[in-house]
């Protein structure tokens, strides 16, 4: 069985870029139709979080982000929403960009036939509404660019089209960036550790330079108590890294 356990999406951007680019300009699809890199040309690159059962990581992920002045764009279900009504309302406090990511963190496609939907567009929108909802009942009001990560971040062309036709844009993390990796745990076949996960990402880089460039990265929240290594502790490394060549944050 196969799982991608949901973290929290952020985009590392400023508040007058959030503004300025709403993933309007210089992106790139995937096959599915989602956008996976977005302002390539001014070598941005974006980290993406998403939120639903842990949220161990969201204290230490605030403080590095004000510390490095990055802002972020953070996706939370409604589930989350409701367990975490404070921090949900802080991350947006801060000036943090908060979106929704399903209200129950529905598997819209079959693991292993993506084109065989699990649900249908009824209840897809009944979902991402009472998400919406969720964000008002404690102050947040839908944002503007309308976007939105699926949960799992497992979809296809119908649920893209569904999202267009409701005026938001699908994004994802950029494939083979490997960081969303951070679920796993000891025991787990995929196990990889932190400096794995960030070795192997810089590695690619160094022989491609340039590569992450409109690039978006996910890391996770919080993962499972069985995950000791958690890759969030190395935030502020990683955008320095980034920094470091020449990258823009």
């Amino acid at each position: 069985m196969k799982y991608v356990f949901p973290g929290i999406l952020f985009i590392l951007m400023s508040l007058t870029d959030l503004a300025a680019q709403p993933f309007t300009l210089d992106y790139l699809k995937d096959n599915q139709n989602a956008i996976i890199r977005s302002d390539r040309a001014e070598r941005r690159v974006r980290l993406l979080f998403t939120g639903h059962e842990f949220a161990d990581g969201a204290a230490h992920i605030l403080k590095t982000l004000k510390q490095q002045g990055v802002k972020g764009y953070f996706f939370l279900t409604g589930d989350f929403v409701r367990r975490f009504p404070k921090i949900t309302r802080q991350l947006f406090r801060k000036g943090h960009y908060v979106g929704p990511h399903s209200d129950k963190h529905l598997l819209y496609c079959d693991w292993d036939n993506r084109d065989s939907l699990l649900v249908g567009k009824q209840e897809f929108l009944a979902d991402l509404e009472a998400n919406y909802r969720a964000l008002e009942a404690i102050g947040i009001p839908r944002q503007e660019p309308a976007l939105y990560v699926a949960p799992y971040e497992w979809y296809n062309t119908t649920v893209a089209l569904w999202c267009t036709e409701k005026g938001i844009k699908l994004i994802n993390f950029t494939p083979s960036t490997g960081t969303n990796a951070d679920y796993t745990y000891p025991g787990m076949d995929n196990y990889r550790s932190s400096d794995v996960l960030l070795q192997q990402l810089l590695g690619k880089e160094k022989q491609n330079p340039g590569w992450l460039a409109g690039a978006h990265l996910l890391i996770h929240i919080g993962t499972d108590p069985r995950r000791t290594d958690k890759l969030y502790y190395q935030l502020e490394s990683l955008i320095s890294s980034l920094r470091e060549r020449g990258y823009v944050l």
